[in-house]
């Protein structure tokens, strides 16, 4: 919107430049500019191939009076191209003062740097694999296994995990402005951080569920579950560990979406003597025997 605005006050611009430019014409048929370059040059030769004309000599009156109207021209034709100038200026300088930034992060992010730095782990492929994204990771410093890299696939937005393809990381890397080595590095505080933020974390946590299973199943196997559980919930739900025996122990192989999602809203609404934990609330079968398997515990 903001652009838009400075795109219309710069035609405007553009178009009281284009004013000046009838003004000058304007006073030129006036005889108010005098010629220069070449043309006075040309109109010199022919005055002089031309026998003058005879005027009539100007009265006082009329000489005075022509002055006045001339100096009376010259300086309202000035004032108003100082003023047209001055708002030129004005308009300019506005626009001036946006254009580096836009310009600024333009030239800080190369596609050509960025394509190269891919095929540094895709070889010859148009997908990062498992080998690649190993030294990816090691080049970055960031175990595979680590949080951040969970965050980084989710803004790559990737499909499956272990893999990025070339146009996520076109695509991903090109929003996170990122085109090095380096300049990922320098990144990983930012995508750490982001991680505090309860809104981006709700959507990572729901996306790792369709990122960590398998393409052709509807669920996740209960390991990689409980590994993803403990990535994204291991340091900041204090129930999680027990939560995590509760699993080892029990009947289920696969946890489905519902569940998932279900342990998220858990984590953040009930308390850890789980007093506020409503049995007849929607909340599916695995919490309820969950809760049921906490206090018998606590009981024994």
């Amino acid at each position: 919107m903001h652009s838009d605005a400075t795109n219309f006050q710069l035609n405007s611009h553009l178009s009281t430049l284009a004013s000046i430019h009838k003004i000058y014409h304007t006073l030129h048929r006036l005889n108010l500019t005098e010629d220069v370059g070449p043309d006075t040059h040309a109109t010199a030769c022919c005055s002089r191939a031309m026998p003058p004309r005879k005027k009539r000599r100007p009265t006082a009156g009329d000489d005075l009076s022509a002055k006045k109207s001339r100096q009376d021209k010259v300086c309202m034709c000035a004032s108003v191209c100082v003023l047209i100038s001055l708002d030129l200026s004005v308009g300019f300088s506005v626009y001036r003062k946006q254009e580096p930034s836009h310009i600024q992060e333009t030239e800080a992010f190369s596609n050509k740097r960025c394509l190269e730095w891919f095929y540094e782990y895709a070889g010859c492929d148009e997908v990062v694999g498992p080998e690649g994204m190993e030294k990816f990771c090691e080049d970055i410093g960031v175990e595979p296994e680590n949080v951040v890299m969970l965050v980084l696939a989710w803004k790559l937005n990737a499909q499956s995990m272990g893999y990025f393809t070339l146009q996520e990381w076109l695509k991903g890397m090109g929003s996170l402005q990122c085109d090095s080595t380096e300049k990922l590095r320098n990144s990983l505080d930012y995508l750490r951080s982001i991680l505090n933020d309860a809104t981006s974390f709700k959507l990572i946590y729901r996306y790792a569920f369709d990122f960590a299973r398998e393409k052709d199943q509807r669920s996740l196997d209960l390991n990689t579950a409980k590994c993803m559980l403990g990535l994204l919930l291991g340091k900041t739900w204090p129930l999680f560990p027990v939560f995590n025996q509760f699993l080892e122990q029990s009947k289920y192989k696969v946890v489905n979406k519902d569940q998932w999602c279900n342990v998220l809203e858990f984590s953040r609404t009930i308390n850890l003597d789980l007093s506020n934990y409503d049995e007849d609330g929607a909340w599916p079968v695995l919490l309820d025997e969950f809760v049921e398997w906490y206090k018998d515990r606590e009981m024994s």
